[in-house]
C-alpha cells in the first residue's frame, strides 16, 4: 500500500527510546522496558512490594515497545485478506509484513514458509498433521511436553500425527551424547522413508543449550528433517534457520515478550503444501464449487494461508512481528551479554547454600539462558514458592514444568519431604516430586534477581515467617 495513517507508520519509530542498546558493561546495562515493571503486590507479613516477575520462561511480560506499537495500530484495526475497506487492506499490509519481519528475524531461506498459529504447542502439533504418512519420529524424552505429544498419540492433531512411528531417546548427559544418540538411532533406522527428529534449543526446565547445529547435521547426514522448538531458545539468543540449518523453526509470541496468544512455524514448504489443511475453512481455501453429485470440490492454497483458516489473531501476529524488531534492534549481543551477568549473579548466589541443587542434564558448566531449577533440601519445592510470592513479592514457577519425563529423570533419586503443601502434581499418596524455576530476560533488573537470592539464603537459614496450606493442589498462605 502506498499510504498509510501516521499513528500506524511511525508505530516502531515513535517508540524507538523504548528499546535503547545497551550500554558495552553488562553489569550497567539497563533493562528493555516491560509492562508490570512497577506494580505492586502485597506480603502477607505487611506492606507492599514491586512485584519481581521471574517467570520468563511460562510467559514474559510484553515489551512496552509492543504495546505501545499494537496501541497505535488497535483504532485501525479490520479483517484481514477479505475486506475492499482502507482498514482492511491496511491490516492485510501489516499481516504480511509481519510475516516478512519474522522471516528476517529468523534468517529463513528465501522459499521458506511462515505459518501463524496460536503458540509453540499449536506449531509442532501442525507439523505433525502434515509429516508424511509413513515418518518416523525421533525425540528425546527431556522435551517439553509442546514436542513430545504431537508423535505417535492417539490424541495427536491429524491422523498422520496419530500414526507416525516414534523412537524416544534417552535424556543424554552431555551435548556430545546427545549427538550420538541421535546419530546411533538413525542409523538403526530399518526403512529408508522419510524421518524427522524433533529437538529443544534450551531446556525450559534446565535452561541448557543443546547442540542444534550438531544435531541438524546428524539428521541431514542419515536423510532425516529437524524441527526445532525455539520457544525457549528464541528470546535469548538469535536464531538463524540458515546457520543452524534446521528445516522448521517453532515458537511463542507469549515467551518473546508479545503477548495476544500467536505463534509461528516456519520452514520447508512441501510438506505443508503436499498435507491436507490443519483447519479446513475460510482462508485456506482458494475456491469452493458444488459438484453435480451433491458434494463439494475445494481448491486449497498452497501458501502459508494453506494452514491459517479462518480469521487470524492480527494483533497477536503484529505484536510478534514488533517484538522481533525490538530485540533485533537492542541487539543479541547486548541482551546475552546482560542476562550472561544475571545467570551468573543466581548461579553464585544459589552455590552458597549448601541446601540448594541446581538441575542440570550437562554440568555446571554447560552454556544456559536465563532459566535456572534447583530443589531445597527439607522443603517441599510448593511450599518453597508460596514463601517467595508471599513474603518477598517474587514470582516463580514450580512443578514439573511440562516436561513430566525430564524433571523426574533429574530428581528420580532425589528423597523429598512433601512437607505442609503438596506438589500440584502428585496424586493423593503419591511422594512429591516436583522443582522450583526461576527465569528471566530482557526485562528482568539487577534487584529482582539479587532480591530472589537474598530470599532463597533467608528462607533456608531462618525458614518461612507464615503458615501455609494446600487448597485446591496449590500451597498458599494460611488464613
Amino acid at each position: 500500500m502506498s499510504a498509510r495513517p501516521n499513528a500506524v507508520a511511525s508505530a516502531a519509530t515513535a517508540t524507538a527510546t523504548a528499546v535503547a542498546p545497551a550500554e558495552s558493561d553488562p553489569a550497567c546495562a539497563a533493562p528493555l522496558p516491560v509492562l508490570g515493571r512497577d506494580v505492586t503486590v502485597p506480603l502477607v507479613t505487611g506492606g507492599e512490594v514491586t512485584y519481581a516477575a521471574l517467570d520468563y520462561a511460562a510467559s514474559a511480560p510484553a515489551l512496552q515497545r509492543v504495546w505501545d506499537d499494537v496501541a497505535a495500530y488497535a483504532p485501525y484495526y479490520g479483517s484481514v485478506h477479505r475486506g475492499a475497506g482502507y482498514l482492511s487492506q491496511l491490516s492485510t499490509d501489516l499481516f504480511e509484513n509481519s510475516r516478512v519481519t519474522v522471516a528476517e528475524f529468523l534468517d529463513c531461506r528465501p522459499d521458506d514458509q511462515v505459518v501463524f498459529t496460536r503458540s509453540t504447542t499449536d506449531s509442532l502439533n501442525l507439523l505433525a498433521a502434515v509429516i508424511p504418512a509413513d515418518c518416523e519420529v525421533f525425540v528425546f524424552e527431556t522435551e517439553h511436553h509442546a514436542s513430545l505429544l504431537p508423535w505417535g498419540s492417539p490424541h495427536a492433531a491429524g491422523r498422520r500425527g496419530r500414526d507416525a512411528r516414534v523412537t524416544y531417546l534417552n535424556a543424554p548427559r552431555t551435548p556430545a551424547e546427545a549427538v550420538q544418540t541421535l546419530e546411533r538411532a538413525l542409523a538403526e533406522r530399518d526403512s529408508y522413508g522419510p524421518a524427522l527428529v524433533c529437538v529443544t534449543g534450551a531446556s525450559n526446565v534446565t535452561g541448557e543449550l543443546w547442540p542444534v547445529k550438531e544435531l541438524a547435521a546428524a539428521a541431514h547426514a542419515h536423510g532425516a528433517r529437524i524441527v526445532l522448538d525455539a520457544a525457549q531458545l528464541a528470546p535469548h539468543h538469535p536464531v538463524s534457520v540458515q546457520e543452524l540449518d534446521v528445516d522448521w523453526v517453532a515458537f511463542s509470541g507469549h515467551k518473546l515478550y508479545a503477548p495476544f496468544g500467536s505463534g509461528v512455524l516456519a520452514g520447508r514448504a512441501d510438506w505443508l503444501r503436499d498435507a491436507e489443511p490443519y483447519l479446513a475453512g475460510g482462508g485456506a481455501s482458494r475456491k469452493v464449487a458444488r459438484r453435480a453429485d451433491g458434494g463439494v470440490d475445494v481448491d486449497w492454497h498452497t501458501t502459508a494461508a494453506r494452514h491459517e483458516a479462518g480469521s487470524p489473531n492480527v494483533i497477536g501476529v503484529y505484536s510478534i512481528a514488533s517484538a522481533c524488531k525490538a530485540l533485533t534492534e537492542a541487539g543479541f549481543d547486548n541482551l546475552v551479554a546482560r542476562e550472561q551477568h544475571l545467570v551468573a549473579k543466581v548461579r553464585a548466589g544459589l552455590a552458597e547454600v549448601a541446601e540448594v541443587k541446581v538441575l542440570s542434564l550437562f554440568g555446571d558448566d554447560a552454556p544456559r539462558v536465563g532459566v535456572i531449577s534447583f530443589v531445597v533440601e527439607g522443603w517441599n519445592s510448593s511450599h518453597f514458592a508460596a514463601a517467595l510470592s508471599a513474603e518477598y513479592g517474587i514470582g516463580v514457577r514450580d512443578g514439573l514444568f511440562c516436561a513430566h519425563p525430564l524433571v523426574r529423570t533429574l530428581l528420580g533419586s532425589d528423597p523429598q519431604d512433601p512437607g505442609e503443601c503438596g506438589a500440584p502434581e502428585a496424586e493423593p499418596g503419591e511422594r512429591s516430586l516436583n522443582a522450583i524455576r526461576v527465569s528471566f530476560g530482557a526485562g528482568t533488573p539487577d534487584e529482582h534477581v539479587e532480591r530472589f537470592v537474598r530470599a532463597v539464603k533467608e528462607l533456608v537459614r531462618e525458614g518461612a515467617k507464615w503458615n501455609y496450606r494446600t487448597e485446591d493442589g496449590r500451597c498458599v498462605p494460611a488464613v
